[in-house]
């Protein structure tokens, strides 16, 4: 229950407070999908994407008051995905800090690669050029650190909470019974 919680949050955050504060890109879109992926299975894996579709949709059309193109979205999409598939493969068995902090500067990282490198491809923003390429990157750091920093507090919070709630129970408990 609380992957599709958090997966509701993560819209509501992109539909309700992005479009305002578009220019942060802080989001909870990153580490919900993490956490989907590690605690769901992924047959339950369209509901996710599908949601962050249909926001990808609000915010670009009612949020942004752009036309609706389908194909600048497909990358998107498709990491989407790969992202749940990552949170399976990192976060579903064996659970460290060091996944936990890992997982979320992957995702983050592969989205502003990729995302980036799509934008640099199939837009005239840039010149096809190596200088082209090196100048998207650079015009998204301020994007990507924000992205990255939302991601792994999202993914630190969705799998600390329950672990430190449990270990104050446990502590509670045994204070009670001693």
């Amino acid at each position: 229950m609380g992957a599709y919680l958090l997966i509701f949050a993560a819209v509501l955050s992109r539909v309700v407070v992005m479009p305002h504060l578009h220019w942060l890109n802080f989001t909870a879109v990153g580490g919900s999908l993490l956490y989907f992926g590690a605690r769901r299975p992924l047959r339950e894996a369209a509901l996710p994407v599908l949601a962050m579709m249909a926001s990808d949709y609000c915010l670009t059309v009612f949020g942004y008051g752009y036309s609706w193109h389908t194909s600048a979205y497909l990358i998107t999409w498709v990491w989407y995905a790969a992202v749940l598939v990552l949170g399976r493969i990192l976060l579903s068995r064996q659970m460290s800090v060091s996944r936990v902090l890992g997982a979320p500067v992957i995702a983050s990282t592969s989205f502003f690669l990729v995302s980036n490198y799509a934008v640099w491809v199939g837009s005239v923003m840039y010149p096809h050029t190596l200088s082209g390429l090196t100048a998207c990157y650079v015009a998204a750091l301020p994007f990507y650190r924000n992205d990255a920093l939302s991601t792994i507090l999202v993914t630190a919070l969705a799998f600390g909470l329950p672990v430190l709630a449990r270990r104050m129970a446990e502590q509670r408990a045994q204070k009670l019974a001693a």
